[in-house]
């Protein structure tokens, strides 16, 4: 396998709350407002990103894995997720608020959708004054008082809310209820599923009048009814080092600031390495090969690469790996 920094073409997704800072402020191309996702690196059959740079160019990702298994993944990936490429990234921008939802685990996701579990983490990178999260219940609540809660439309008074500033870290849990509010802009690192169990819309209905599927009843085995305040990610942020962030059995995920030249070692991971930028730019370099990244980009390096070397004056990282 070609050793170099792989970089692939966004897939660009519409949505009802979606809108224009993936244009305005990570300068993905498209034209008017409503995108709402921007998935820069899935294995997600239908949504596999594609290879937009060196000699790979044009090949999908699943044609690489195939390719060079071990040498893209890793041993020990191959060895607890096969051949499928267990995370996905992505850039939203929720312009209004989204959906109350959950995702269920993997044993209930493999029995029901053939398909790994969903636990993910956010990393906001701009809020508007106000902005807010909903993460979790404000009490423990029991399996009927929820159930009359749905029933009286009343159920975002007993969720709670959580203000939120660029640079705050979540790490949402499989099971927990959550929607990300309006005027949030954020780096979303989850397990490889597009499994949603939508609970609640405020009545909105799509662009043909519509009102969006709910998924009440599959969200009862899949929800976790205990308030819980283990969503606030803590990190340190000293710079030129890692800061770890979230180590977890599905990724693991490290803070980097930047602003010299910085080498990364990556063989003690035993596992591919992605480098979110999520502020700046810098230049990534791996076998003598160069490839620039700014805000809003997204590079893989195989699991065979020992280290890169990142040149730098100012630039801030999520490092991703297994």
């Amino acid at each position: 396998m070609e050793l170099y920094p792989l970089r692939f073409k966004p897939i660009l997704k519409e949505r009802l709350w979606g809108g224009h800072k993936l244009r305005d402020v990570l300068e993905k191309n498209f034209e008017g407002t409503g995108i709402g996702e921007s998935w820069e690196l899935s294995g997600v059959e239908g949504d596999v990103s594609l290879i937009d740079n060196g000699p790979y160019k044009g090949k999908s990702l699943t044609e690489l894995i195939e390719a060079y298994p071990i040498e893209l993944l890793g041993k020990p990936v191959i060895e607890k997720f096969g051949r499928e490429f267990p995370i996905l990234i992505k850039f939203i921008d929720a312009q209004k608020d989204l959906s109350i939802q959950l995702h269920p685990g993997d044993e209930l996701a493999r029995a029901r959708h053939n398909s790994f579990g969903k636990t993910e983490m956010w990393y906001v990178m701009d809020a508007d004054p106000g902005a807010e999260l909903i993460i979790g219940f404000k009490r423990d609540m029991s399996k009927e008082e929820y159930q009359q809660a749905m029933e009286e439309k009343s159920l975002p008074q007993y969720l709670h809310y959580e203000p939120v500033a660029a640079g705050d870290g979540f790490f949402i849990n499989s099971g927990k209820i959550h929607a990300i509010g309006a005027g949030i802009l954020l780096a979303e690192i989850q397990q490889s599923s597009d499994v949603t169990y939508r609970v609640y819309d405020f009545d909105r209905r799509d662009a043909r009048g519509n009102l969006r599927e709910l998924h009440t009843e599959l969200a009862l085995d899949a929800m976790d009814f205990k308030k819980r305040d283990d969503f606030k990610i803590s990190y340190g942020k000293q710079k030129n080092q890692e800061n770890q962030m979230v180590t977890s059995p599905y990724f693991n995920t490290s803070f980097l600031e930047l602003d010299t030249q910085t080498r990364l070692s990556l063989s003690h991971d035993e596992s591919f390495t992605v480098l979110v930028c999520v502020d700046g730019s810098a230049e990534v370099v791996l076998n003598s090969r160069k490839s620039q990244i700014k805000k809003g980009e997204t590079l893989l390096l195989p699991a065979a690469a020992a280290e890169v070397m990142v040149n730098t004056s100012e630039s801030r990282f999520l490092k991703v790996s297994l």
